[in-house]
């Protein structure tokens, strides 16, 4: 069952076309990456997944709804959740803190209730702690509990921010060059936490990748850009050998 569907999407920038006319779907439980040279669209199609820009043309169904035009914060609340290419953490916070900012789509009192501390307010404030610390056991972060992120080491904020997304309780997560900036044994681990889940936490994820050795190793199927437009779409190993796919990695000479 398909539980996001990207049909016909297209933006453009100052008259040029960033994505042109991109389609796929991401079924659910796996994991779909996309793959593609430096400026080849890749993280502009998270942003128009997210809501963060708008489609020139094309619809983008999540779960059988349209969210085409649905408003950025809104995203969230149905289930999408992400991370970025550059980490945008709350630096000066501690890892829980960043945690439960990430459970605020989940919070289910008013403004009101909350200024008034009301014991409903009491319990869903427990209910945000348990759900995080849960995140924490998940993604052995127990020891950085209660660090401030920029006394983190780099790959712990990596996973920090995944945590986070996690925190929003989604049925899909963006996962942007979640290996960018990783040494060869962090990006192991980072294999590991995205296999771990996929298969415990039963996550759909649609990832956006340039390390080929962590594609290869956790990607269901894989989607190649370039220049905005579809390439290739397939195994890892069927893209890989895509003649279009080197051409663009690589040059003509290459083919």
């Amino acid at each position: 069952m398909s539980l996001l569907k990207v049909d016909s999407l297209s933006i453009a920038f100052g008259g040029v076309k960033a994505v042109d006319n991109i389609s796929f779907e991401v079924q659910e439980g796996e994991v779909f990456t996309i793959v593609g040279p430096n400026g080849a669209g890749k993280s502009t199609i998270f942003n128009l997944i997210s809501r963060l820009y708008e489609p020139l043309s094309g619809r983008i169904t999540f779960d059988e709804n349209d969210i085409t035009k649905l408003p950025a914060h809104d995203i969230a609340k149905l289930g999408i959740a992400r991370t970025f290419q550059n980490i945008e953490l709350f630096d000066h916070s501690s890892v829980l803190q960043n945690l439960l900012i990430g459970r605020h789509s989940q919070r289910n009192t008013s403004w009101i209730q909350d200024l008034l501390f009301l014991p409903k307010v009491r319990r869903s404030e427990r209910e945000h702690r348990l759900q995080v610390e849960k995140i924490i056991d998940f993604l052995e972060l127990a020891p950085y509990r209660d660090k401030l992120i920029a006394g983190l080491p780099y790959g712990i904020r990596k996973v920090v921010e995944i945590a986070r997304a996690l925190a929003a309780n989604p049925k899909l997560i963006l996962l942007d060059e979640p290996a960018s900036g990783l040494s060869v044994e962090e990006t192991s681990e980072m294999a590991w936490w995205i296999e771990d889940m996929q298969k415990d936490l039963g996550l759909t994820i649609l990832m956006v990748e340039h390390d080929m050795s962590l594609v290869n190793r956790v990607s269901d199927r894989v989607l190649a850009v370039a220049e905005g437009k579809f390439l290739a779409q397939g195994t890892a190993a069927e893209v890989q050998a895509n003649p279009q796919v080197i051409e663009a990695y690589l040059g003509q000479e290459s083919v």
